[in-house]
């Protein structure tokens, strides 16, 4: 499939005179897409019913008769200042009980049932309008759902949505009291409309009830989206697309994207090391201007399993950022490396955002491939340089790595749900496993908990709520804390893990503070939490106290507790060698991705690194053709 690149573009910020030339010059840089339109609405409907499409007709018009292909976004994620005076209760409601305001984005609640009537309507003016327009080649949904933490909305709205959900799901009170355990502190309801959100209560919620809210929560967002995409899908054949962001699981974005035909996300690398990479200072001034070695890649491939393969990044980070705590720029080189990266494990397309940078508002401080005087910004040449690149590279496939790794968002919610220790993380414990795969030299496919592990070599599922019994027909490691929980949060009655094949038992678990790590024998530790095994299947690892530490049934592995790094880079390579896995241990910065023909090496360090007769320089990229 051929690679290419793409820009985010708002014609509404800039004179009418000035798109041909943007357009010719996209172009020229290489360019072949153009995302627009997702935050206009005030422009496309100035008051209520009142439609002004004509600015946007003659912005596709332009942008389409350069040679581009336009990504039309719908405008769901900035409703204009009428909306909300309209709907006044649209807003979503913190935790606290405090209702979001107007003034930025993302101001409404996706239990709002006025609201997503409204999103549905200009939808489909939309859609009918552009659906069989030629320069509209895709569709993009709303933006970046639940940025700044808006999915989960306490409103009044979503506690009656919420007692509609739980009917539906329990069919009685009683089954509900039931599956929640709420003859504890005298918590029963006698009917639906007695429910409450778990918020605001004395001291913690009921993590079943809390959990349930979480599903409900995703189901919202998904059904919202839904909305948009089936509207489309009547007055368009286009490819419809919502772009995800970085280390959110305030939904479930397998359910999300089972309605896209392509997932994207909105890659940051500098700012998310530095706003949700739970890395220390020194890796932090490490990378400083590069990212995190691992977490872009993560996300591809997590974002790659949601929409049966097909993804994009719909925002590449191009220079400073305006929102981490702090805002550095680049290392040069590094703009060019992450849309490698991003091709080597799959993405159709690349887009920068943003074209020019704004001279007003609230991103005025975010770089663009432009500056505000229109001369070009440092990131444009790398855009034109990984243009020419694709133009000259072989086509590359996605293959299938010989790892998988599980993650599941119903996981994530429970263990946030309860999670015990403080720093008790699903998202951060799922994503050491993956730095350590990785430090290794392996490419890993991100896989839903509903993967056949017959078809890899090893499978690793790290923290899951639920265990499907499936997950046992393979060479599969299981925690901690698999399988220790019913689906309704609640201690099974043979304690867990509930695994297949499996005959230990979790007499008690420990979440452990940070100066307390639990040694085990011949080599790294336990941190953060630790499970008391016992039972009769085979003990593979013991703490220094000989404590079981990990146990074993067959080619079913359970770890009893949280690995640091040197246990995770122990086990893997202990893994990968009784099944015959080649690994290597690359140096700090480095990292290997195989597609079905080449195998890529990128160099995150921030100086030279060599490795089996290979040299590659600080935001080095290098690709062989694999023998």
């Amino acid at each position: 499939m051929k690679r290419t690149l793409g820009v985010c573009y708002y014609p509404e910020h800039w004179p009418e005179d000035m798109w041909a030339a943007d357009a010719a010059k996209m172009v020229e840089t290489g360019l072949s897409w153009v995302r627009i339109g997702e935050f206009a609405w005030s422009r496309y409907e100035p008051e209520p019913g009142r439609f002004d499409w004509d600015w946007l007709d003659r912005a596709i018009e332009t942008l389409g008769n350069a040679g581009l292909k336009v990504i039309l976004g719908t405008p769901t994620a900035t409703p204009p200042r009428w909306m909300v005076d309209k709907h006044p209760d649209m807003f979503p409601v913190d935790q606290n009980g405090q209702a979001r305001g107007f003034g930025s984005r993302r101001h409404y609640c996706f239990s709002h049932d006025g609201y997503r009537e409204e999103s549905r309507r200009i939808t489909e003016i939309m859609a009918k309008r552009y659906g069989k327009n030629p320069h509209v080649a895709a569709w993009q949904t709303d933006n970046e759902y639940d940025c700044h933490d808006t999915a989960i909305s306490w409103s009044d709205h979503a506690r009656t949505a919420f007692q509609d959900w739980c009917a539906q799901r329990y069919q009685s009170p009683d089954a509900l009291n039931r599956a929640w355990g709420n003859v504890f502190w005298s918590m029963e309801y006698r009917s639906f409309d007695e429910i409450e959100l778990p918020n605001q209560t004395v001291c913690e919620p009921n993590p079943s009830h809390l959990l349930a809210f979480r599903r409900f929560t995703s189901d919202q967002v998904v059904r919202f989206n839904r909305v948009q995409c089936d509207v489309i899908r009547k007055y368009s054949n286009a490819p419809i697309i919502h772009n995800f962001m970085g280390r959110i699981t305030a939904f479930d974005h397998f359910d999300c994207g089972a309605d896209l035909d392509i997932s994207s996300w909105d890659s940051y690398p500098m700012g998310f090391l530095l706003d949700r990479v739970n890395a220390s200072d020194e890796d932090k001034a490490r990378y400083l201007r590069q990212g995190d070695p691992d977490f872009q890649a993560f996300h591809h491939d997590l974002y790659r399993a949601t929409s049966a393969g097909r993804w994009w990044i719909m925002e590449q980070q191009p220079g400073p950022v305006n929102w981490a705590p702090w805002n550095p720029a680049p290392l040069p080189g590094m703009p060019r490396l992450w849309a490698w990266e991003a091709f080597a494990h799959g993405a159709e397309t690349v887009c920068y955002f943003r074209w020019r940078q704004a001279p007003f508002a609230q991103e005025q401080m975010h770089a663009g491939l432009m500056l505000p005087d229109d001369t070009d910004a440092p990131c444009r040449a790398e855009a034109a340089q990984v243009a020419q690149e694709l133009a000259e590279a072989p086509t590359v496939g996605t293959a299938q790595a010989p790892v998988a790794l599980v993650f599941d968002y119903d996981s994530a919610y429970a263990w946030e749900s309860q999670p015990q220790g403080c720093d008790f993380d699903y998202f951060q414990l799922v994503f050491d496993a993956y730095k350590a795969l990785r430090r290794a030299g392996l490419s890993v496919d991100v896989v839903p908990k509903t993967v056949d592990p017959t078809q890899y070599k090893l499978t690793l599922a790290p923290g899951l709520l639920t265990v499907p019994d499936t997950l046992a027909q393979g060479r599969v490691i299981l925690g901690p804390r698999a399988g220790l929980k019913t689906e309704d949060m609640t201690i099974p009655e043979d304690l867990g893990p509930d695994v297949v094949g499996l005959k230990t038992r979790t007499t008690f678990v420990e979440s452990l503070p940070p100066f307390a790590p639990m040694a085990v024998a011949g080599g790294g530790a336990f941190v953060k939490w630790r499970e008391n095994l016992d039972g009769d299947d085979a003990v593979i690892l013991c703490l220094e106290n000989s404590a079981p530490a990990m146990v074993a049934a067959g080619t079913t592995f359970y770890l009893g507790g949280w690995p640091d790094a040197d246990l995770w880079d122990r086990i893997v390579a202990d893994q990968a060698q009784a099944i015959g896995l080649d690994t290597t241990k690359l140096p700090d910065g480095l990292r290997i991705r195989d597609t079905d023909t080449h195998r890529f090496w990128f160099n995150y360090a921030p100086d030279s690194v060599t490795h089996d007769g290979r040299t590659l320089p600080p935001a080095g990229v290098l690709w062989e053709k694999r023998t």
